[in-house]
């Protein structure tokens, strides 16, 4: 049993452990780590501590659990879940490993970092580019987004397609247990048969299982050359058949194949200084696409390939970006429409998935059903084709009161997420579960799911210490 607050004795052991630069209990220090990413959430702490290495992280573990006190681990406090938010009741403490962020290794050649937890996703990509490589997993927050998060949610991004989520990209992994022992799992073994795999149970599990405290990471070869493409289709459906048919041109180069709507387009128009549009006439459905070649390589030949498609009928019109500032033009629209959507009004958004052959039927039936259902609700579904990963947004009615998000909106979500179980997705694609979706997991998941992840838990962390309250639905919660 966790105690209600932590003792004095215990807080005075970790200041006089971390000293300074690794303890404090000052309210304004805590305030801007207490609230979540999306300010849906706010929590309270006895203590934030921020641990300098391994053995400080240990230290603080083992003393947690001799006292029976919470931790809520957190990188960049980027959840979208509100996985690394405490409860408010005052009793955990806040584990910061913004302090663990040195890169230990940077190996190009062999295609391989070592990095700590706390290292931003950013200087990630920096360092390996000087280095003459790349880290293939980028996302909208990456300049706060932290390696141990990524890892802990298991994040995928925009290069999902080519690269898989951060679970393909992990090699070995270094973590504190619940109990204060430190798993030494870094090197990158290609083979390795000792029994349950600890790295994959720890990478997705949102700090529930213990604490990680760095990772062997996979990099790329550098980037030699880059195609990127605005193309405007008829439907989700020609959008599918355009996507495999470079993947059968264009095998390992096509990296991103992104899917956006013409309604989120035009809100991104509207809403979103320096924006314009890539085609001189409005699609139905747009693709951003993106394909690369290693340095060395041939170009790759998408411009050729989205001309024959221009032939047969499959695309209504392309733009193909002639520098790169216009390449990020067109990926500024599809990475702005989340503020757009902020800008014009409220929005239930859920991250799924359902199998991508499932995709552009999903998106057209289950946007159609909910807004007869919901009336005046506007869908705007758009995301990862290549992966299954849909943004399922529902749009307030114009008009609608400015607390519909809190008032209004939980029957809108159950049905979404009824449609993606139905559909055999998952209602959590790429952000995790958090506290947000706990209920949810809880209400859809099936038994077996919910009674393996309680039975892990359970095993790893008996005393119940390590970010409670996220991932893992209590019984009968």
């Amino acid at each position: 049993m966790t105690q209600a607050t932590p003792p004095a004795a215990f807080l005075e052991t970790l200041q006089d452990l971390l000293g300074p630069k690794g303890y404090t209990a000052d309210a304004e220090d805590m305030a801007p780590w207490l609230t979540d990413w999306r300010r849906r959430y706010a929590g309270a702490a006895a203590a934030m501590v921020s641990p300098a290495s391994t053995d400080e992280v240990a230290a603080v573990v083992r003393l947690c659990a001799e006292a029976r006190v919470p931790l809520v681990p957190q990188g960049g406090n980027s959840s979208m879940v509100a996985g690394a938010t405490p409860d408010a009741s005052g009793a955990s403490l806040l584990l910061s490993m913004r302090r663990m962020n040195r890169i230990r290794a940077m190996d190009g050649e062999a295609g391989l970092a070592v990095c700590e937890a706390g290292v931003i996703l950013q200087d990630l990509h920096e360092a390996a580019a000087q280095a003459r490589a790349r880290f293939p997993l980028s996302l909208a927050a990456k300049g706060n987004a932290t390696i141990g998060g990524l890892v802990s949610t298991n994040a995928g991004g925009t290069q999902v397609l080519r690269w898989g989520t951060m679970r393909g990209l992990v090699q070995g992994l270094e973590a504190v247990l619940p109990d204060g022992s430190i798993w030494n799992g870094l090197s990158p073994l290609k083979k390795d048969n000792r029994g349950y795999d600890l790295r994959h149970l720890l990478i997705g599990a949102e700090g529930t299982l213990g604490i990680v405290t760095a990772a062997s990471l996979r990099l790329a070869p550098a980037i030699g050359s880059r195609a990127v493409a605005w193309v405007g289709l008829a439907s989700p459906d020609d959008a599918l058949t355009l996507l495999r048919r470079l993947e059968r041109l264009l095998p390992d180069a096509v990296e991103s194949f992104e899917l956006v709507p013409k309604s989120a387009l035009d809100l991104v128009l509207a809403h979103i200084p320096g924006t314009r549009a890539p085609l001189d006439r409005p699609q139905p459905w747009n693709a951003l696409i993106e394909a690369v070649a290693p340095e060395g390589a041939p170009e790759p030949a998408l411009a050729e390939a989205l001309a024959e498609a221009m032939e047969q009928g499959l695309v209504a019109d392309a733009a193909l970006a002639a520098n790169e500032a216009q390449a990020e033009s067109f990926w500024k629209l599809r990475e702005s429409i989340s503020e757009a959507e902020a800008r014009d009004g409220p929005a239930a958004k859920h991250d799924v998935s359902v199998e991508v052959s499932q995709m552009p039927t999903f998106i057209v039936e289950a946007a159609a059903d909910v807004e007869v259902r919901f009336p005046g609700t506007r869908v705007i579904a758009f995301g990862h084709l290549g992966d299954g990963n849909v943004h399922f947004n529902v749009r307030a009615p114009v008009g609608a009161d400015p607390d519909w998000l809190a008032a209004s909106s939980a029957p809108v979500t159950a049905h979404v997420h009824d449609l993606v179980v139905a559909a055999g997705g998952s209602i959590s694609a790429e952000h995790g579960i958090g506290q947000m979706k706990l209920a949810e997991l809880a209400r859809l998941a099936e038994p077996a799911r919910l009674h393996a992840q309680r039975a892990i838990k359970q095993a790893l962390d008996p005393l119940g210490i390590m970010n409670p309250g996220k991932l893992v639905p209590p019984p009968g919660g």
